[in-house]
């Protein structure tokens, strides 16, 4: 077996990954035409993602919920709303893909029923929820063999026990633990776990700099995993 690739290595030292489908920003759940329930993600991570997998010279696609932030122009961008729109899109997406990276932070929940207009003001509002369908859970299951998951998990405390969880019931390869100090922050504090819950690697800095490495790390087992 050949020494794996650093996360530092060059674009022209690395193994190629034809196609990386990322999801990105926040989703909406519509209460009527006007409202509507969503989350403080604004996409900088899959940002940063998309620039560092471009220029480690992987074709990107990425789908994106609404947000401010530039992505790279040699990505594909497939803008969405609703977490309904974001799973058709990525299902659809998912054939030419070679491995998914779900930084977006879909609305878990959506009202049972949405009001047509706009609802008068009133004194007081009872909503009803239902939970909506997991994006990347979705995804996993319907993976051909040879594609690999990334997830993200945000959890309030860093606390690992719910995010190793969600690596179980998602079926994903790895997942990235993070917490509230990345929400619209530049810089981020990820660790990262293998689906036996083995921790494979640390990193804090910039959202670019962690993206690269992130990137070098998916690389690095993917070459690692086709030599074995």
């Amino acid at each position: 077996r050949s020494p794996p690739v650093p996360p530092e290595a060059t674009a022209a030292q690395r193994p190629f990954m034809p196609h990386i489908l990322i999801t990105a920003g926040p989703t909406r759940a519509y209460l009527d035409d006007v409202r509507y329930l969503t989350n403080a993600s604004s996409g900088r991570m899959a940002a940063a993602v998309a620039r560092a997998a471009v220029a480690a010279g992987h074709r990107v696609t990425v789908v994106s919920g609404p947000v401010s932030v530039r992505y790279p122009k040699e990505a594909t961008v497939l803008p969405v709303v609703t977490t309904g729109e974001m799973l058709q899109t990525c299902l659809e997406q998912l054939p030419s893909v070679h491995g998914v990276i779900a930084t977006a932070a879909p609305c878990d929940f959506e009202p049972v029923s949405r009001v047509a207009g706009k609802m008068p003001r009133q004194r007081g509002l009872n909503l009803s929820l239902k939970p909506t369908r997991d994006v990347i859970a979705t995804l996993a299951r319907r993976a051909s063999p040879g594609q690999w998951m990334v997830a993200f998990a945000l959890e309030p405390d860093g606390n690992p026990a719910r995010a190793l969880e969600k690596i179980t019931a998602k079926r994903c390869d790895l997942i990235v633990l993070n917490d509230l100090s990345a929400l619209n922050a530049s810089s981020t504090a990820v660790s990262v776990y293998d689906r036996e819950h083995r921790l494979v690697g640390t990193r804090k800095g910039t959202k670019t700099a962690v993206a690269r490495w992130l990137i070098g790390l998916i690389e690095q087992r993917q070459q690692s995993g086709a030599e074995s």
